[in-house]
């Protein structure tokens, strides 16, 4: 299993995750690589807006349809600091192209010049934003694997930006053809 990359994959909480950091989350792996993985929990809303978001930063939101927009829980690890999923990847100051091939790049950007082109209402197409993210030291990932923590199924853009964050879950778990509610709490061990 060590030679697994689940980058542009979703992570999929079991039933019986006990942490309660990702108890029924869907994450979206951002980087996967031998020094671990980085990824942004995609259906956790927490309770502040955009419009929030950017009156704590000072910047200014011009008349926006995007201002209501929920910011999300991303993970546990430096939940002070935003982290912008978007499409397309585009051209700012600190982005990591997730994806890539026939769709175009997702990107994930800690910079301050994708939110202030957001402001000028000159940002990506489609953005989530959230604060921290989830990391995974080298092998944990695999390891949590193992203990039936996860499943795991290619990422699809649509479920990240195209439906409201309550059916997120579900929907990544449709495209395994699996429904969550008949899924049992606890993991069996062959």
């Amino acid at each position: 299993m060590s030679s697994i990359n689940l980058t542009n994959h979703f992570l999929i909480a079991m039933p019986n995750m006990a942490d309660p950091y990702f108890a029924k989350t869907l994450t979206y792996v951002c980087e996967h690589n031998q020094q671990g993985a980085l990824g942004i929990v995609v259906n956790r809303p927490i309770d502040m807006t955009l419009r929030a978001l950017f009156e704590r930063l000072s910047l200014s939101l011009k008349d926006s349809p995007l201002a209501d927009t929920p910011i999300y829980f991303g993970g546990p690890v430096q939940t002070d600091r935003g982290f912008v999923l978007h499409l397309p990847a585009g051209k700012w100051q600190s982005t990591l192209k997730v994806s890539s091939g026939v769709h175009e790049a997702i990107g994930l950007t800690t910079s301050k010049d994708i939110l202030e082109a957001v402001g000028r209402g000159e940002g990506p197409a489609k953005m989530l934003v959230s604060l921290g993210y989830a990391g995974w030291t080298a092998g944990q990932i695999e390891h949590e694997l193992k203990q039936n923590a996860w499943l795991t199924v290619e990422a699809k853009d649509a479920i990240l930006f195209d439906i409201p964050a309550d059916a997120r879950l579900s929907a990544a778990m449709q495209l395994l053809g699996i429904d969550l509610a008949q899924l049992a709490n606890q993991a069996g061990h062959a």
